[in-house]
């Protein structure tokens, strides 16, 4: 969670100038409000940890998708809204459990119901839990300091590079399994949180990021002067869902069903103007 990438919404990919919607939506901060109508939900079937409240895992350090505001206690971000906007759809409150990555996906069920923390849909994933609808591509890339002279074309040229990375997510895998196939030969330095990843880099301790390019465009959006994206692997996308256990049909239901609605609403295009521009 963009200029490059897309919101896919009920089965449907929509293509434009940010996630997919044209046009900017005015006074952004207000709209993500979603439509206060709840679904007509039976929330006593969605087999939620606590009465009438959404439990959600979410690593809280991975801007714009979810971190902490300058008070340190409020999640804030584009997931943040989103799910508190899901939420308002069924009639539930919201409780945010903040969890390490590494072990984020073991707690679903036992700590939280869902997980919503900017989680790519893989095939492996799948085995073990439930997504709901799509509701964003990503694509892995490269972050360069801006000025850099590095030319980066595609992932080899990552060869005898430093390259740091947050630890578990996809960029990680991509970039361990480049190495374990001998394909690269690189030096890897693996931070618990994205913005250590881009302090690195402005520090020149490293000399790419690898990450997701809906956290990379933010970055650059935010600090041009800082950070310049040399690399983009648009041939592969991913999607992100919110993740949830494979046995509760109900409320994987529910959650489609507040995804939809949002989106007639108009929720996801004053989203993504508020947290991407």
């Amino acid at each position: 969670m963009k200029k490059l990438f897309t919101v896919i919404l009920a089965g449907l990919m929509l293509s434009g100038a940010a996630f997919g919607f044209t046009g900017c939506a005015n006074n952004a901060e207000d709209e993500t409000q979603s439509n206060t109508n709840t679904l007509a939900v039976d929330t006593a079937s969605l087999g939620l940890m606590a009465d009438n409240t959404l439990t959600i895992g979410m690593e809280i350090g991975y801007p714009p998708f979810e971190y902490y505001a300058e008070d340190g206690v409020t999640p804030i971000g584009f997931d943040v809204d989103m799910v508190n906007a899901i939420a308002d759809k069924l009639g539930l409150e919201v409780n945010f459990i903040n969890t390490a990555w590494d072990v984020i996906f073991a707690g679903i069920g036992m700590n939280y119901d869902v997980v919503v923390s900017g989680v790519t849909i893989t095939e492996e994933r799948k085995e073990t839990m439930a997504f709901s609808t799509p509701y964003i591509n990503n694509y892995q890339c490269v972050v360069v300091p801006t000025g850099s002279d590095l030319k980066v074309e595609d992932f080899l040229m990552l060869e005898s590079l430093s390259v740091s990375v947050m630890k578990g997510t996809a960029s990680d895998i991509m970039v361990t399994d480049l190495i374990d196939t001998g394909s690269v030969s690189c030096t890897v330095k693996r931070n618990e949180q994205v913005p250590t990843c881009f302090t690195e880099l402005a520090n020149g301790e490293v000399d790419v990021v690898v990450c997701d390019s809906t956290v990379a465009d933010s970055y650059v959006a935010k600090n041009p002067e800082k950070y310049t994206i040399a690399y983009r692997d648009e041939t592969a996308p991913e999607q992100f869902g919110i993740a949830m256990g494979k046995d509760n049909a109900a409320l994987l239901d529910a959650i489609n069903q507040a995804i939809a609605a949002l989106e007639e609403d108009g929720f996801f295009e004053a989203n993504t103007t508020k947290w991407f521009g």
